[in-house]
């Protein structure tokens, strides 16, 4: 058992060292800047089952880390949830596949109700059909999952939680965000009393 579980944590590991290290960090980091630190939009997180449990944390995290972000749902969206999606806002997108039908719809949705939203995706399929819409990939590395039947969102998604922790920490250096910022957002609990009392 112990020797499976070494090996189940080096696969996982494995995985997030084969993530592309490129410019489109920097890419997704600026676009978000942009429109929300310096348009006053706001970051919109989707995802569908497993990828939306992703991409919620996400946009929870650049919230509390001073980037405004909020998660929408992609059925909720066609269902008057959409109305959430402002001008200056931005889109960033989780779908393994690069094909969920949900998230392209909500694309389709959302450039209709504001045509030049910016598109940031997170995916392991490169040539799926939400890359052709992109401004910005993200690409996890397509990681095989350790699920032992291999379809069970495991690496995948460790992959996209670590592509999330890189862009909300990279922000957080742009826009030097400081223990006292963090204290205003994150009043409650531990970190709430650690962020007040680190300055």
């Amino acid at each position: 058992m112990l020797d499976e579980i070494k090996e189940l944590l080096r696969r996982e590991s494995e995985a997030i060292l084969n993530i592309p290290a490129t410019e489109a960090f920097a890419e997704a980091t600026d676009l978000i800047r942009k429109n929300v630190h310096e348009k006053r939009g706001k970051l919109v997180c989707s995802g569908m089952g497993k990828a939306g449990q992703i991409a919620i944390n996400i946009a929870t995290t650049f919230s509390s880390t001073g980037t405004p972000a909020v998660f929408l749902h992609p059925s909720d969206a066609q269902h008057g949830d959409l109305g959430v999606i402002q001008e200056n806002d931005i889109l960033l997108l989780i779908s393994n596949s690069g094909k969920t039908r949900e998230i392209i719809e909500l694309v389709g949705l959302a450039k209709g109700l504001h045509p030049g939203i910016p598109l940031i995706i997170i995916t392991g399929n490169p040539q799926g059909d939400l890359v052709r819409q992109a401004d910005v990939l993200l690409y996890t590395g397509h990681p095989e999952e350790v699920c032992p039947l291999g379809l069970t969102p495991t690496t995948s998604t460790t992959t996209m939680t670590v592509i999330g922790d890189i862009m909300v920490v990279l922000m957080m250096k742009q826009i030097g965000f400081k223990p006292a910022d963090y204290a205003k957002r994150h009043h409650g609990g531990y970190l709430g009393i650690k962020s007040r009392n680190s300055d």
